[in-house]
């Protein structure tokens, strides 16, 4: 009765659409949920991602939840993830894409869940790295550990949606370093980001993960572009 009654007052809205929710729906409204355009790329026959990074850096496996278009529910849900203070977004896709990997041999030894990283800049502009939350999820999932003390992002750089696709490249040049690298040696991990778009930041990330003795790569993230 409680709950009804302050939901009279503050009501929660969808988080794609921004409409309110009725008392029954989490996060998302029932139309959302249905019509939020699925990646399917963590089907083994589905190789979107893997073309990215293809002739770039070596991965082991890749996974999308989402599409992303613009103007689109899912811009919306990635606008309020990482400007908007909605961490439960982050949250919430993780479970679902780790319910989803749960399911796939390629999934199933994975050792350790690394986030792309924000500069401690960004980090105290923002609050939150926005993938913090879609990380611990998805380790949970997976049972498996989430290590975000190795991948650090050493240069603050202006915000990546504000640059074209050209400079994207030259903006993430060597701003990634790593440190306590023995925790991630002869290790399986499973890079997590928020969207795909010309892959610059993660092949950035992979670029030097892959010093890291006898270290495999996969990715997993909550959108690519279309």
């Amino acid at each position: 009765m409680l709950r009804d009654f302050l939901y009279l007052f503050y009501p929660i809205y969808c988080a794609a659409c921004n409409n309110a929710l009725y008392k029954n729906e989490r996060l998302l409204c029932t139309s959302c949920r249905h019509n939020l355009p699925l990646g399917n790329f963590h089907n083994v026959n589905a190789k979107k991602i893997e073309k990215v990074f293809y002739g770039r850096v070596k991965i082991e496996n890749a996974a999308s939840l989402l599409v992303f278009q613009k103007n689109s529910l899912v811009q919306n849900l990635m606008h309020n993830l990482k400007y908007k203070g909605r961490e439960e977004i982050g949250k919430e896709l993780g479970k679902w894409l780790g319910e989803i990997l749960i399911q796939n041999p390629d999934y199933q030894y994975i050792d350790a869940i690394i986030p792309v990283p924000l500069h401690r800049k960004r980090l105290r502009e923002r609050g939150y790295n926005q993938v913090e939350k879609f990380g611990i999820e998805i380790a949970k999932k997976l049972n498996t550990e989430y290590i975000d003390s190795v991948l650090k992002k050493n240069s603050y750089n202006t915000k990546q949606s504000k640059r074209s696709k050209e400079s994207r490249w030259i903006n993430t040049s060597e701003t990634f370093g790593i440190q306590n690298e023995s925790l991630l040696e002869n290790k399986h991990i499973l890079l997590v980001d928020d969207i795909v778009t010309t892959g610059a930041t993660i092949e950035a990330c992979i670029n030097v993960l892959q010093n890291i003795a006898n270290i495999k790569i996969s990715i997993a993230t909550m959108a690519i572009t279309e």
